[in-house]
């Protein structure tokens, strides 16, 4: 055998397959209308059911037969998502996972974030998930976010989308004036109090206020929300608020090769996952797609993957089908869809040349993850790895390996590991980013295209 044979190589998806650019292009013009559309979790839920009921999906209940092919889906309080696909096999032979998160590192509003400072109001913000906190001022904003009012009713905001809508902004120093911010290290560049979001610069007058009134831009603000919305000061209590940024997404490049958007992590793999899912018609298998909450956070809360809303899910369709929930899980698989970094030619000391992945050369799988020495890592096995290989290779899906970083300077989590805690052979598999978790990521069409060639192997694959 020649030593080229013996070798093995990432190559750019289009000297491999220059076929497939037009078919990418086009699946991710769908995509980007997505990534507008859903820029929160509440928002990607509710985009996806209203897809997935156009596509046959039927909520849930307990009390119905499952027939072969029954499609449908369960909402964990608007915030994540399981869509189900009854298969040929009986369900305790295995079931294909894909599961995402549809969270994305944004600003949160405090609890009382409303406040003047010479006679300007802000609001304050608390950051959610890994930011870079330096790159946040100085960009346009948008409000969305769901507040109750005292009697139990509420209101959804999306305020900064639209080009004629109102934006809000965070305020930076002048380069003549931030001799003393220079002195910071970078990560406190911007400091989380500094965060401060602004939101109106008028006055509220009454007849009988002197202008020296020290709320009286605060209080304008108050008016203005009562009036557009019914909402007081206090229902910022009962409120769940986020700021991002207000642009869209964008082709990037005169080839326009590759999508510049907020919240590519995680959503450029819960799209894929999505269409792979209603696409997936009369499986062998049963398919179930998860997008789920929190994982900027470490999974957390009765909308992440440490709490029990899928695994309760699961247990109930194993009772109406009489088998045993742990037998579903020993003989299933999981792909974790979720991003790596993708080199950055500009930063290459952080990285592992040999063992990063690269932009335009095809889904990454990452065997593990975790911070120094794989602490809270899933580490796929041997047997798993040779599995996926296996089914990529079958459907002639372009596919590399990766890490996320040198050892000892990179790592992250996933959710892979609250999956194979269930004794799941899990995987994390998805698209590679550059400029993770700023306010603007960049992925390569060929890369997401591929992304759903692979969940779409998985979901229709018999094993």
């Amino acid at each position: 055998m020649k030593i080229e044979e013996l070798k093995h190589q990432y190559n750019h998806i289009y000297k491999e397959s220059p076929e497939c650019k037009d078919k990418a292009y086009s699946f991710c013009e769908n995509y980007k209308k997505f990534i507008d559309v859903g820029k929160t979790e509440r928002e990607c839920v509710k985009t996806l059911i209203e897809l997935a009921k156009k596509n046959n999906y039927k909520e849930f209940k307990k009390d119905v037969k499952l027939n072969k092919y029954e499609k449908i889906y369960i909402n964990n309080r608007d915030k994540s998502l399981v869509l189900i696909t009854i298969g040929e096999k009986p369900i305790n032979e295995g079931v294909n996972f894909i599961v995402s998160h549809i969270d994305s590192p944004r600003l949160d509003l405090k609890a009382n974030p409303l406040y003047e400072d010479t006679e300007i109001a802000y609001f304050k913000t608390h950051y959610y998930g890994g930011i870079k906190k330096y790159q946040w001022p100085t960009i346009p904003l948008a409000m969305h976010g769901r507040m109750y009012r005292e009697d139990g009713t509420y209101i959804d905001f999306n305020i900064g989308e639209n080009e004629q809508d109102e934006k809000f902004i965070i305020t930076d120093l002048l380069p003549h004036l931030s001799q003393v911010q220079n002195e910071r290290k970078l990560s406190d560049g911007i400091k989380g109090e500094e965060l401060n979001i602004i939101v109106g610069s008028i006055p509220f007058l009454t007849d009988d206020e002197k202008k020296e009134n020290s709320e009286c831009i605060k209080n304008n603000i108050l008016k203005i929300l009562n009036e557009r919305f019914n909402v007081k000061e206090k229902d910022f209590v009962r409120s769940e608020i986020e700021f991002v940024p207000a642009n869209k997404s964008s082709d990037i490049g005169f080839d326009k090769s590759l999508i510049a958007a907020y919240g590519q992590d995680d959503r450029v793999c819960a799209y894929p996952a999505f269409v792979a899912e209603i696409e997936n018609i009369k499986p062998v298998k049963t398919s179930i797609t998860v997008f789920t909450d929190k994982e900027e956070i470490g999974s957390e809360g009765n909308t992440g993957m440490v709490s029990n809303y899928l695994f309760d899910i699961i247990s109930d369709i194993a009772e109406l089908l009489d088998v045993k929930e742990r037998d579903i899980y020993k003989n299933s698989i999981c792909f974790s869809s979720d991003v790596n970094s993708a080199f950055d030619p500009t930063f290459s000391d952080v990285y592992d040349k040999n063992n990063s992945s690269y932009i335009n050369r095809g889904v990454v799988i990452t065997k593990f993850t975790g911070h120094r020495g794989k602490s809270d890592s899933n580490d796929a096995s041997a047997e798993t790895m040779a599995k996926v290989l296996k089914l990529l290779d079958k459907n002639k899906v372009c596919w590399q390996i990766g890490e996320l970083g040198k050892v000892d300077i990179g790592g992250g989590g996933t959710i892979a590991k609250y999956m194979s805690q269930r004794n799941i052979d899990t995987v994390d598999i998805g698209v590679p980013v550059l400029s993770m978790h700023s306010p603007y990521e960049v992925t390569s069409k060929l890369d997401i295209y591929h992304t759903y060639l692979a969940y779409k192997a998985l979901l229709s694959n018999e094993e």
